[in-house]
């Protein structure tokens, strides 16, 4: 009897292991992507903007639809479309319309390193510009034109959601994702 309790209980102890093992897994298996890992994540490239050197895939996806939403808004602003964000970015505007695209290139780093670092970019990607409310007020931030409301906002969204598409991001769950980003920044972005 007592070799049965020691095969028993050596028997519950192989189980019990295994079925931690397994919840392991399973949680591990469980735990979603990231949305940078879903963008490309940590998969080294060839960055077409710089022959001969490699960037992360996740950061090249986002430094492609940031650059794409900045080409879109500027082009809504030179031909006047109705409802455009030209007052937003008019300081930037201006300086690049000068011949100095400094800002627009510290623009499109900024937001890259933003949406990078803050959706899974790891230690690779870090973000040390302004926080949300200080880089969209003009009191804090000379590059910004105006402060910015609710229908303002949305707007930005659709330009951001039309730059995705003409970056291959199509997929409904993932443009999905990156509106969700989106709208947990509305409340420190949108001040008027």
């Amino acid at each position: 009897m007592k070799n049965f309790s020691k095969l028993a209980l050596l028997a519950l102890f192989i189980a019990s292991g295994a079925f931690v093992t397994s919840c392991s897994d399973d949680d591990k298996a469980a735990e979603p992507a990231s949305l940078y890992a879903k963008l490309g994540g940590t998969t080294m490239v060839a960055d077409p903007n710089n022959p001969g050197q490699m960037i992360e895939q996740g950061r090249l996806s986002y430094r492609s639809v940031v650059d794409s939403t900045i080409t879109l808004i500027v082009s809504d602003i030179v031909v006047g479309a109705e409802g455009n964000l030209g007052e937003h970015f008019a300081p930037v505007i201006s300086e690049a319309l000068s011949g100095n695209a400094t800002n627009v290139a510290i623009l499109s780093d900024n937001l890259t390193d933003f949406f990078s670092a803050n959706t899974g970019g790891g230690a690779t990607n870090t973000y040390t510009g302004l926080n949300m409310v200080a880089a969209h007020d003009p009191a804090q931030n000379p590059r910004m034109g105006k402060k910015s409301n609710d229908a303002e906002y949305d707007k930005f969204i659709g330009y951001v959601g039309a730059a995705a598409g003409l970056n291959g991001v199509t997929d409904p769950v993932l443009i999905g994702e990156v509106v969700a980003v989106l709208e947990s920044l509305r409340a420190p972005i949108v001040q008027e």
